[in-house]
C-alpha cells in the first residue's frame, strides 16, 4: 500500500484489529521511507447483483440510497441509529444472500418493509405507503388491518400512549390526554 503522505510504495503492518461488528479489520500502518502512520480499513468486497428497476432500468445496488430511505421513513421517529444501521445490513445480507446476479427493485422493498416492520410501525406504513403506492384511505386501512393482525399480544398499534378523551358535543376533551 502506498504511503498517503510521501507516496512511498512500501508500508507495513503494525497492528489489525476486527471490528466489533466482524464486517471490517483495522490497520494501523507505517511508511518504511518516511516513517508515519496511518490507519486503513479493510472489508470483504462481494458484487451485489444489479437492480431491476420497474421501468426496466438496471442500477448497481447502492447501500447509500437505501439508507436513505431509511432515514425517511424514519423522520422524526425514536429509532436509534445503531437500530438503523442494523436493519440496513440485514437488507444488504438479504440483497447478497439471494444469489442472483439481477434483483428486481419490489424485492428490495419487500425486504426494506420487513425491516421496518420490525423497528417502528408508524415508519412501516410511510415506507408501504410510497412503496405500495397507496391511493385512498381505504388503502391505508388496509395496510393497518394487515399489520394489526400480525402483530403479537392485543393486535393493538402502539401509536398513542396514554388514554384519549372522547369527543363530547361542544367539542370540549378533543385529542386531550387524561
Amino acid at each position: 500500500m502506498h504511503c498517503p503522505f510521501c507516496q512511498h510504495t512500501d508500508t507495513r503492518v503494525i497492528d489489525s484489529r476486527v471490528s466489533e461488528d466482524g464486517v471490517t479489520i483495522r490497520r494501523r500502518r507505517e511508511c518504511e521511507a518516511c516513517g508515519d502512520r496511518f490507519s486503513t480499513l479493510e472489508t470483504i468486497e462481494l458484487k451485489l447483483p444489479a437492480i431491476i428497476k420497474s421501468d426496466g432500468r438496471r442500477e448497481q445496488f447502492d447501500a447509500k440510497k437505501l439508507r436513505l430511505g431509511f432515514d425517511r421513513a424514519l423522520q422524526k421517529r425514536s429509532v436509534s441509529e445503531e437500530a438503523i444501521e442494523a436493519a440496513v445490513r440485514a437488507v444488504v445480507q438479504s440483497v447478497r444472500m439471494s444469489g442472483e446476479r439481477e434483483l428486481p427493485s419490489i424485492r428490495i422493498g419487500e425486504f426494506v418493509m420487513a425491516e421496518l416492520r420490525k423497528l417502528d410501525h408508524v415508519a412501516y406504513v410511510r415506507f408501504a405507503s410510497v412503496y405500495r403506492a397507496f391511493e385512498d384511505v381505504a388503502d391505508f386501512r388496509e395496510e393497518l388491518d394487515r399489520l394489526e393482525r400480525d402483530l403479537p399480544g392485543e393486535g393493538q398499534l402502539p401509536l398513542l400512549s396514554g388514554e384519549v378523551v372522547p369527543f363530547d358535543k361542544g367539542g370540549k376533551g378533543k385529542g386531550r390526554k387524561r
